[in-house]
């Protein structure tokens, strides 16, 4: 007799990750490659997608690395062409590439960002990352998952594709102001938009689309920023690494399966206040 656990099986199922290669990417993958699922960890930059998907193999598990622009109609479909000639199918698109202003000892080049000055072409590179990516991906995706009559999409959203910032986060004693730019809360809204759109156009297609909301991942942060990040989340800290995979495989699974158009929120309370 079949049990819950059955459900968030994934074996003969095949997983397309964007941003494979970075800091949630990779937990992502290695997931749903843990469940059973053949991966393929799709990235701008196919080295990290590489060693990735070698680390992925080492470990007993399959995976594939494919390099990928998401603001290219032409390079998403060859992430889609090369994922069904390496295995046969595409059942799941988790669109986890993005650009995401950072605050992380990894991004010391973080500007001000203030709203007033914010540039015109970096907004412009925001949104076809961030939302015309997610569009062409899901766009070059949804062709095998119509023609098998199965697909799952998940879209990673974010707390601010929620509430607005909480710019004091971000201030440093003694130091120029820093602001999470304006970009990354309208494209994250604009997440939200089109999983809505897509669960409402695929209805009836077999075709499921939701989105996962991560809170913020601790990632050897500066103490004034996790204490002040911290204050705010009803759990008092930031999420550990592995905090969103179960969250992610359970939308991946059949566990979800009564499940779309929805939004799952991962943030230990952050937005409950």
């Amino acid at each position: 007799m079949a049990t819950i656990l059955d459900k968030f099986n994934m074996k003969g199922q095949v997983a397309v990750v964007t941003g494979g290669a970075g800091l949630l990417g990779t937990q992502f993958c290695r997931t749903l490659a843990q469940a059973g699922a053949q991966v393929a960890v799709a990235d701008f930059d196919l080295v990290a997608a590489d060693k990735t998907a070698q680390q992925l193999k080492s470990e007993g598990l399959q995976a594939t690395a494919v390099g990928v622009d998401v603001t290219s109609t032409d390079s998403t479909a060859a992430m889609v062409d090369a994922t069904l000639k390496a295995f046969g199918r595409l059942d799941v698109l988790v669109c986890s590439a993005a650009k995401d202003p950072k605050f992380d000892p990894s991004h010391h080049e973080q500007q001000s960002n203030a709203f007033e000055t914010y540039p015109l072409e970096s907004w412009k590179e925001a949104l076809e990352v961030n939302l015309t990516g997610l569009f062409l991906c899901a766009q070059a995706a949804v062709k095998p998952m119509l023609t098998q009559e199965h697909g799952v999409i998940i879209n990673i959203c974010s707390t601010y594709g929620l509430v607005g910032p909480d710019q004091r986060i971000y201030e440093r004693p003694g130091q120029p102001a820093q602001f999470k730019p304006v970009y990354y809360s309208v494209t994250k809204a604009g997440v939200l938009g089109l999983t809505h759109y897509l669960a409402t156009y695929y209805a009836g297609k077999n075709i499921r689309a939701n989105a996962l909301t991560p809170g913020g991942i601790f990632n050897n942060h500066d103490e004034t920023f996790t204490q002040n990040y911290s204050a705010r989340a009803v759990m008092g800290r930031m999420a550990h690494l592995d905090e969103m995979n179960g969250a992610m495989l359970f939308l991946a699974s059949d566990a979800s399966s009564y499940m779309t158009g929805a939004n799952l929120v991962v943030d230990g309370g952050w937005t409950a206040w």
